[in-house]
């Protein structure tokens, strides 16, 4: 067998390069280093974050994290060198150039594991790795000999996971009256003995009752609105009446939120209301959208040789992974979001259901689906998380009628607006039609892979019925008329084919046309103009577009008719498989007919009268002056009638909670924003301030000699913050290429002070794995967008100072243009504001004891802003160098453990004497 000591190891960050052979550590160069990866497999941790710091992205070699993947498929790993240390039980390295030494001990560590008789993981290890040595995996050699051939066939895999049974549907939840006394009981219990009375926990568990209780009025859900500032505990609040009516009642409880990061922490405190983690599994349940769990079938077409290269092995460690998991949830769940990273964007997706193609029970693994399984536990299951997005889809389109949610708690409720907004959207974009094609003809030409056409999926109902037949038949013939492959280049090139194509061709002369005015064309973005007086040949490419897609429409509704008498006459054939299938093809049809009539009330505005409800403009989307896409979009102006209409008013019981729910205005913008002000008599209302200690633990410092557009300045700025604060830095932005350009200019500055940098956009590393970097090592710092400013829970020492761009005004878009004008102009601009700076401000105190200092780095920032921050909060308007002695001042002093206030003397305090400017 191979020693790993022999073995070379190779450690590239932003300080150095240094390169482990033979018992010894040197410095290297970048073409050193290339030249000696390229020679000999090295030992590796993370290749694609090595071979960005090389400058050497398709740098391969025998990378840990694989190896890891292979082990332990289904365990938590921070993806450093201390957090590999960590988990392995290993000295964590005092410098870098220790690293190498750490990865050859770490690889003799899980290779040691191999055949040891505690490894928990074995089973189908052995499969696996003669797959692998096939498919000439790097770790191959050293694993494989590692791993005693079992005396009996594995069972594996498709074989080992278990099946889901059909239960009878769940009667009607009880109605019952929670006492509060009960209920604060409950509370008491999930906050466990000893811990300090909260009375605003206390207060908010109480007023959440009332959403829990009968509803009086139809069309009205007992609806409360909760601002519950930072340190309350209002998740542990609204879970002891939840839980306590869930019991009563034989009822389920719906919480959605807006991050997974939230949808990992409730999973994790459920373990608060049932201590058996087997129980917890079966009384809550995480439900996603289809396109995040992994499809079996999509995986089993990949072992089978639907995959290549570097993607068959994904496949293969994506397998040990389903083997072990919790849930099969791909996306925030027990896979690492590292994993797929790995393999850049080799295959992760398609081993999802991200087309709607799920055949449902005509899948041979129908009856041990991930999906269907969580579909079916979340029937009976006390509490179901789920994000806003699947809310609202269940609510209006959801296959699962008895299922849909009567009692909702929308926590990070602030984002609702946001979700209803992209939920009852429309695009008709080349790239929406295309899988519409697809998903109708199946493959065309030479192209493979497991999609399967309307035909193919109803065989046996063209079969048995000759008008089914025939309408399947129909619909592909009109199916045409929608684009092809390669329809982008034949717009671009003006040579379009179809109706469709020859609407996307007019509407990027059209987009181009009118960005020539503005001299927006060539700046690389993308462009957008709004669908306002369309000339001639847009109006009539509108009408024979229409007039295609009403030629499809016809035979899909026909067909969706034919499915629905086929259940009603219950042939022989109809067994239990087969009903289910037809019912899902019947769910498919309907939410594509849809589709389809929204896009051609969408396409009758063309050249017709406005609709005031909504916003209607058009798009050539690119990156980085490369066309993707092109298309026509349609918003509600105002997306909380919907969310209103849709998911409201059927409901029971709503609350609506978040820290930042006024986001630092007053009522009226969270009634107006969560669809409250629709309803016939409105929602309850509850506020409770943060406990914490603002004016003491927290100060916010603006600066004022920052020259706005002045990257230098502005990366200088950010370098110096860093490094007075030790690390422990979130940086936001805007505007992603700013973003990268600063991260360019202080990387390597920062890592010979020995202080790492991340950045969102920049490492080929997933946001979720970035944020768990970030909380794992206090020296590091954090740069990203909109994403990490929002949910991410980062308390203790590891995050002591935040630095944002400047203010975070809003994009100029034409959606944002006609909802400003349509809300009070500048009023409505200064309301999202504010509340994107207290949800930024949000993320610096997370904990009582937490210290910190919030920075703009903007001379433009307004006084009448300021009310985002909490009362009592220090707000000075300093120079960078002041910035800097300050957030020193206060990072030694966090350091030290002292518990003095943040502020200098003779700073101005509070808003009042801002607001006096």
């Amino acid at each position: 067998m191979i020693d790993p000591a022999s073995l070379p190891a190779l450690h590239a960050s932003h300080g150095g390069i240094w390169l482990r052979e033979g018992g010894r550590t040197q410095g290297l160069a970048k073409g050193q280093a290339i030249g000696r990866a390229a020679e000999t497999p090295v030992l590796l941790l993370n290749a694609p974050l090595t071979g960005q710091r090389l400058g050497y992205p398709d740098l391969n070699g025998l990378d840990l994290l694989e190896l890891w993947a292979f082990l332990h498929p289904a365990r938590f790993l921070v993806p450093t060198p201390k957090g590999l240390a960590q988990a392995l039980g290993l000295p964590v390295p005092c410098a870098e150039a220790d690293i190498p030494a750490l990865l050859q001990n770490a690889t003799q560590a899980l290779l040691d594991r191999l055949e040891s008789p505690d490894w928990r993981e074995r089973e189908g290890a052995w499969t696996s790795a003669q797959t692998l040595h096939r498919l000439r995996w790097p770790w191959s050699p050293l694993v494989a000999p590692r791993i005693a051939k079992p005396r009996e066939a594995e069972r594996w895999l498709f074989s080992k996971l278990p099946e889901w049974e059909e239960a009878q549907p769940r009667p009607a939840p009880r109605t019952v009256m929670l006492d509060e006394a009960q209920v604060l009981d409950r509370l008491d219990t999930l906050t466990g003995a000893g811990a300090e009375a909260r009375p605003g926990q206390r207060a908010y568990a109480t007023a959440a009752i009332g959403p829990f209780r009968p509803r009086a009025h139809r069309d009205q859900p007992n609806m409360l609105l909760a601002e519950a500032g930072t340190g309350i505990g209002k998740t542990l609040g609204y879970l002891a009446p939840a839980s306590l009516w869930a019991a009563q009642a034989q009822g389920t409880v719906w919480v959605s939120t807006y991050t997974k990061a939230l949808q990992r922490q409730l999973d994790r405190e459920s373990l608060r209301l049932f201590p058996d983690a087997a129980v917890a599994a079966r009384r809550v349940v995480v439900r996603k959208g289809r396109e995040n769990y992994l499809c079996l079938l999509n995986l089993e077409d990949a072992l089978q040789g639907g995959f290549s290269g570097r993607a068959a092995i994904l496949a293969q460690l994506v397998a040990r992974w389903a083997a072990f998991s919790k849930d099969g949830d791909m996306v925030g769940g027990d896979l690492p979001g590292w994993l797929p990273t790995l393999f850049r964007r080799n295959g992760s997706t398609a081993l999802t259901d991200r087309r709607g193609e799920c055949i449902y029970a005509g899948c041979p693994h129908y009856r041990k689906c991930f999906i269907e399984r969580s579909a079916r536990a979340s029937a009976d299951a006390d509490i179901v998380i789920a994000n806003h997005a699947l809310v609202m889809i269940n609510a209006a389109r959801g296959r699962e009628t008895g299922q849909r949610p009567q009692r909702i708690i929308f926590d990070e409720g602030h984002h609702l607006f946001d979700a209803a907004d992209s939920t009852f959207s429309v695009a008709l974009s080349g790239q929406e039609a295309i899988e519409l094609r697809r998903w109708i003809m199946g493959p065309e030409g030479g192209s493979r892979g497991r999609r399967r056409g309307l035909s193919a999926r109803l065989s046996d109902l063209a079969s048995y019925d000759v008008e089914g037949g025939e309408a399947i038949r129909s619909a592909a013939d009109a199916a045409l008329a929608l684009p092809a492959d390669e329809w982008l280049k034949r717009v671009v090139a003006d040579e379009p084919f179809g109706p469709l194509e020859a609407l996307f061709t007019a509407v990027r002369g059209t987009v181009f046309a009118r960005a020539a005015d503005t001299g927006e064309a060539d700046a690389g973005y993308g462009l957008e103009t709004e669908l306002a007086a369309p000339d001639g040949p847009l109006v009539e490419a509108a009408q024979e577009a229409a007039l295609a897609l009403d030629a499809l429409l016809r035979p899909l509704t026909h067909l969706s008719r034919r499915l629905e008498a086929v259940i009603e006459d219950a042939p022989d054939w109809l067994d239990g498989a087969a009903r289910a299938r037809i019912e899902g093809a019947v769910a498919s049809l309907g939410w594509r007919r849809d589709l389809i009539s929204a896009w051609l009330a969408l396409l009758a505005r063309i050249g017709g009268p406005a609709d005031p409800d909504y916003v209607d403009w058009m798009t050539v989307d690119r990156v980085e002056g490369r066309e993707y896409d092109i298309g026509i979009h349609r918003h509600w102006l105002d997306p909380s009638r919907p969310l209103a209409e849709t998911v409201l008013k059927p409901a029971q019981g709503v609350i609506v909670t978040s820290a930042t729910l006024k986001g630092g205005g007053d009522w009226s913008d969270a009634e107006s924003r969560s669809g409250a002000v629709h309803l016939p008599h409105g929602a309850g209302r509850f506020e409770a301030g943060s406990p914490f200690d603002y004016a003491a633990r927290a100060q916010v410092l603006i600066v004022t000699d920052i020259k706005r557009g002045d990257l230098a300045a502005l990366s200088g700025a950010y370098g110096r913050l860093i490094e007075a604060a030790g690390g422990g830095t979130l940086g936001l932005f805007t505007a992603i290429r700013r973003l990268r350009a600063v991260h360019a200019r202080i990387a390597d500055r920062l890592a010979r002070a020995g202080l790492p940098l991340y950045t969102q956009h920049v490492d080929p590393i997933d946001t979720g794995t970035l944020v768990d970097i970030f909380r794992d090592d206090p020296r590091a710092s954090l740069l990203g967008t909109d994403a990490l400013r929002d949910g991410v829970d980062v308390p203790g020492h590891s995050l002591r100072l935040v630095v944002m761009e400047g203010v975070p005004w809003s994009k100029p878009t034409v959606l944002h243009a006609a909802r400003r004008l349509a809300n009070g102009g500048n009023a409505y601009d200064d309301r999202l504001i504010r509340a994107r700076l207290a949800q930024a401000f949000g993320r610096l105190i997370r904990r009582a004891e937490d210290k910190g200092c919030f920075v703009i780095l903007s001379a433009a920032m307004p006084s009448r802003l300021l009310s985002a921050f909490p009362p009592g909060t220090p707000i000075r308007r300093v120079t960078l160098d002041e910035a800097i002695i300050a957030v020193s001042v206060a990072s030694r002093r966090e350091t030290l453990g002292e518990t003095a206030s943040l502020g200098h003397q003779g700073h101005e305090s509070g808003h009042s004497h801002l607001e006096r400017e």
